[in-house]
Order: structure tokens, then sequence, then C-alpha cells
């Protein structure tokens, strides 16, 4: 049995619903006779000190026809939503756009002043007469909803998708704002958290790497902030679903009630100037602020000092402040402040220069908030490959999310490098020019070059000579960028074959752009040298080296004297050598192309 309460007119009024009853019959055997819910409504009265109870009995489907009746309740729920918008226009002053969709989307709100609405009568047909006796149904549609009191504000927050209960209990949180200036701070709070387009969802992205990488102690603000991202996650889509103001806003009222306290010309609109002012567009203070909604409930002066005193310490200049902040709002917390000491003092123990900390915290602000004892494990794994104190200062500025890895991750890619033929040695030398391979995944990324590689021919063997002169070429996208470059050089005429004697012989060549390194110098080449394509397949080395300050000058020199010569011949010597071997002076003579012509 349900048991329904209602308050009205200051006496309390019970609604029991019974459960559909089943009865034995004699004609039918076994079987049972199911009897239709019974609605049974109770009225207190008072009759000389003692309470009187009467009761009225009603069968669940009282009327001739299930579907009358259907109709009847659908008529006067629509009539209840008229009413509700009426009032909110007449009594509330709002327009009449959003006095409709407030009262259309507040379903439980208008079903549970219609079901206060037919006990009201129910209690005025038992007592005779009452405050309501002769109104209408929307005249006492809208008798109880001045009843409630909250001047509609329940059926605008349940609008907001908030539960009745929750929307219930804010309302009455928010007793001392009127709903008209509640409508326009929801519309500017929706306007400046989702100012950005989130399609695909990068703000829940970042929020679930900050709560990844998440371990020390933390202050209240950020916990809050952990609360609404967890009551996001539980739905469907998850955190992606963060920057999406249909699935987020609810959780973010919910979460954050005093957002709808503030000012909105006091408040609200110097925090966003002053985000603005720092480097923070527009569209994208709203990332910020959905990262760490607290930043709106201190007063904008306390957030300029702690942007000030938590930049200060990374050293970051003004046109860093804005993108250290959209990087990782969180390090205006207390407590992720207070961590970076512990930071600057585990890696300055390790030789580190402060300006390549500072360097690293700019470029991966995580780092505050990632313990330094999951920070001492890894710097274990670089000493082991003979990478500590000033190599170290090679690696952390470059790859300083390499601290916050799982050893067990990171020894991956160097069991990969290992079993290539590579030496601890040489997999350390890798990690100082080319950190970013060892956060890279084996099969989504490194795995995939040297099969890449083979395409064109190259063998196995060759592995280690071209990873080890060029190891940057494990960390591109080679169907935009290696590709593309290759293709070039086919479209020239050169042969897959040539293209893989051309990289085991001189690996970078897969790292030149195609405008301003192959196109040019191939062009200078075949048009001002007068020399093959071909040349280059036995010299690739000669992209290596500058067109202006090392081609052009020794080309003309060479063709000043009218010497014979190999792109090696020419190139290959340093400064000294060629002008020893072909000018016969102690230095380089060099000829401009417009002295010659």
């Amino acid at each position: 049995m349900e048991l329904f309460i209602h308050t009205s007119c200051n006496f309390e009024i019970l609604t029991l619903i019974s459960p559909p009853l089943q009865s034995r019959s004699r004609n039918f055997g076994s079987n049972f006779l199911s009897l239709p819910p019974r609605r049974v409504t109770i009225f207190p009265a008072y009759h000389g000190g003692r309470v009187a109870v009467s009761a009225s009995f009603q069968d669940g489907d009282s009327s001739p026809s299930s579907n009358s009746s259907q109709t009847n309740h659908e008529d006067h729920f629509s009539l209840a939503q008229n009413s509700i918008s009426g009032f909110l226009q007449q009594e509330v002053g709002l327009s009449e756009a959003d006095s409709d969709f407030i009262s259309e989307n507040s379903p439980k709100y208008t079903r549970m002043i219609v079901e206060g609405v037919r006990d009201l009568e129910e209690w005025n047909s038992w007592k005779g007469s009452g405050e309501s006796e002769g109104l209408g149904f929307k005249e006492k549609v809208i008798y109880m909803v001045k009843q409630k009191g909250d001047g509609g504000k329940v059926s605008f927050l349940e609008s907001l998708k908030l539960s009745l209960s929750s929307a219930m209990y804010l309302a009455h949180y928010l007793s001392s704002e009127s709903l008209p200036k509640l409508l326009d701070k929801v519309k500017y709070l929706k306007e400046i958290f989702f100012s950005g387009s989130d399609e695909k969802g990068p703000v829940g992205k970042y929020a679930r790497r900050m709560m990844l990488y998440l371990s020390i102690p933390i202050d209240e603000d950020v916990q809050q902030t952990l609360s609404f991202f967890e009551k996001i996650e539980a739905r469907r889509g998850g955190l992606d679903m963060l920057g999406s103001v249909d699935a987020s806003f609810r959780f973010l009222i919910e979460s954050f009630p005093r957002l709808l306290l503030l000012s909105e010309e006091n408040d609200m609109k110097p925090l966003v100037e002053f985000l603005e002012s720092i480097g923070i567009p527009k569209d994208c203070s709203g990332k910020v602020l959905l990262l760490y909604p607290p930043i709106m409930l201190s007063k904008t002066e306390e957030i300029k000092r702690r942007v000030a005193a938590s930049l200060e310490k990374v050293s970051a200049v003004d046109k860093d402040s804005g993108k250290v902040l959209m990087k990782y709002p969180w390090i205006l917390s207390p407590s992720i402040q207070e961590h970076y000491s512990h930071i600057v003092s585990l890696l300055e123990s390790e030789s580190v220069l402060k300006m390549d900390i500072d360097h690293a915290i700019r470029r991966w602000p995580l780092l505050l908030g990632c313990s330094t004892s999951n920070m001492k494990l890894m710097v274990k794994e670089f000493d082991k490959l003979g990478v500590r104190n000033k190599r170290m200062g090679k690696v952390i500025p470059k790859m300083p999310q390499l601290l916050l890895c799982k050893p067990q991750e990171f020894l991956k890619v160097v069991s990969f490098l290992e079993d290539l033929g590579f030496q601890k040695e040489i997999v350390g030398q890798i990690l100082c020019r080319c950190p970013e391979i060892f956060g890279c995944s084996i099969d989504k990324t490194l795995q995939k070059k040297l099969i890449f590689l083979t395409r064109f021919g190259v063998c196995s063997t060759h592995f280690p000579r071209i990873i080890k002169k060029y190891p940057e070429f494990l960390i591109y996208d080679v169907e935009k960028t290696v590709l593309p470059r290759l293709e070039y050089l086919m479209d020239i005429g050169i042969s897959e074959r040539e293209i893989a004697f051309m990289i085991r012989k001189f690996s970078p060549i897969l790292g030149y752009s195609i405008d301003k390194v192959l196109r040019p110098k191939l062009e200078f080449l075949v048009n001002s040298m007068e020399k093959p394509v071909k040349e280059v397949i036995d010299y690739p080395r000669y992209f290596s080296y500058s067109l202006e300050k090392r081609i052009k000058p020794r080309f003309w020199v060479l063709k000043g004297k009218n010497i014979e010569y190999t792109l090696h011949e020419m190139l290959g010597k340093n400064d000294e050598e060629f002008a020893a071997d072909f000018l016969g002076l102690g230095e380089l003579q060099t000829h401009n192309e417009s002295e010659t012509s």
C-alpha cells in the first residue's frame, strides 16, 4: 500500500492507495478474481478537543471507461501547465517563452500541484466549504502554486533537470532570490561555462587526466570538484559529457548552489574579464571554470592573488599565465600550490636546474598534483639508463609527463628498444635525445613505424642504425608526414628500392619538409647545378646542409674554377679542407650567384 501525505489549509490529508486485491471465488476454483486498487482519503476534523476521522473510498478505476479517465487526467495536466505558465507571466513577471518552457519541463511539479488540487477538492467536498470554494480548476491550480510559497522557483529548477526533491531543497536555499533574477543568472552561467564547442568531449578528457594524476592530499575545493566530476562520470556518456550543458548543468548547480547567489555584475563578470586579461579567450574560459568551479566562488581580488602567487613560482610571464591556467586550473588550489616546493626539492637534488624545473611545470603543470614518491620511482629508472644529474635536465623539460608514468609502462619501451639490439647506454642516449618515444604505445605507435619501413623494403637488421641516427621518426605520424615526403621523392623519379637505400644510409631524410627542404634543394640541384636527381641517392646527406650558407657558396666557387665534383666532395669537407683542396687557400672564399652572373 502506498501512502501519500498532502498538506493543505493547515490540515493534513492522508491518501492511501491499496495494491490490487485478489479474491478467491467459489465459482472459479483456484482462480483469483483481481480487484482494482482503491484510493482511500482520510480527512481529520476537530470536535471538542477530539480528532474525528472521515474516509472516502474510490476504486482505482472509478470511471466507467479507463480511456475517458486517462483523457480527463491528461486534460487536467495540460490545463495545469497552462495555469502555471500564466502564473509565471502574471504574478512573477517572466516572458511568455520562459514561462511556457518552465511549465512544459517541470512535469513532477505539475503532477504535485494537480494532486494537491484534487485533494483540496475532496477536502472541500467533505468539509462543505473552504477558501477555494467556487474556484475553477485553473484558479485552484494557481491557488495551490501560491500556497507552496516558492514563487515558481521549484518549477523553474525542475526545468533545469533537477529532481523534484533537489529542486524543493534548492528553492528553500534560494529563498532570498527572485525568480527573474535566478533566470538571468542561469542564462549567464550557461553562457560562460558552456561558451566553447565541446563536440568531442575535450573538457571531459582534461578532467579525467587531472583525476588520474592526482596523488597528493587535497583541500575542500578540489574535493568538491571531484565529487562534481564523479556525479557526471556515473551517468551515460560519463565525463565526456562534462562540456554539455544539457548533461552537466544540473550537477553543477547541485554541487555548487552558491553559484546562484552570486551577483552577475559584481562577481561573475569581473572574474571573466580578469581571465581574459591574462590570456584566456572568452570561449575558453568555460573550460577553466568547468574544470575548477570553485574559482567562481572566490572574490576576484582573491583569484588575482592566487594566480600571481602560483604563476610567479613557475616563472610564468604574462603570455604564459593563461596557457598554464587552461592546462591545469587546479594550480589555484592551495594544496597544489604548497606541493610545488616538494617537487623543486626532489628535482634539484638530482641536479636539475631551477629554470628547467619551471619549464617542465609550465609545459605539464599536472606534475603539481603528483606525489614525489611516485616521481622518485621514475627517477630511479632514468638512473639505470645512465641518465642522471645534468643529463636529466635534457629529459624532464622536453617530456615532463614521463615523471608521471608507471615504471612498468616505461620499462616496456626500454625492453622494446633492447629487443631491437640497443644496449642500455644507447637506450639512455635515445631517452635524452627524444624522450617522447618513452611515452608512446608500442603496439599503436612504435611497432607501426617499423612496419612502415618494411613497406619500403627496409630490412629489420637496419632498424638499429636508422633509429639511432634519427629516433624522432618513431614519434611521427607516418601517414600524414613521412609518407607524403617519400611519395614526393617517387614522383621525381626515385624508386622505392632507392628510397630504402637512402633511408638506410641517412635516416634523417625521413624528417625533412617537402616545401622547406626537399623541393628547393632538388630544384637547385637540377636547375642551377645541372645534376641529375639520381645524385642524391648516393649522397642523401645533401639535404642536411644549408642551401644558402653551404650549398650555394661552394657551388659557385667550384663553378667559377670550372672544377668537376661530386656532392660528397663539395659538401663533405669542412671549410678548411674545402679551401685547401679546391682553392689552395687557408680559408674559404664565398661567391654569390649575382657576382658570377
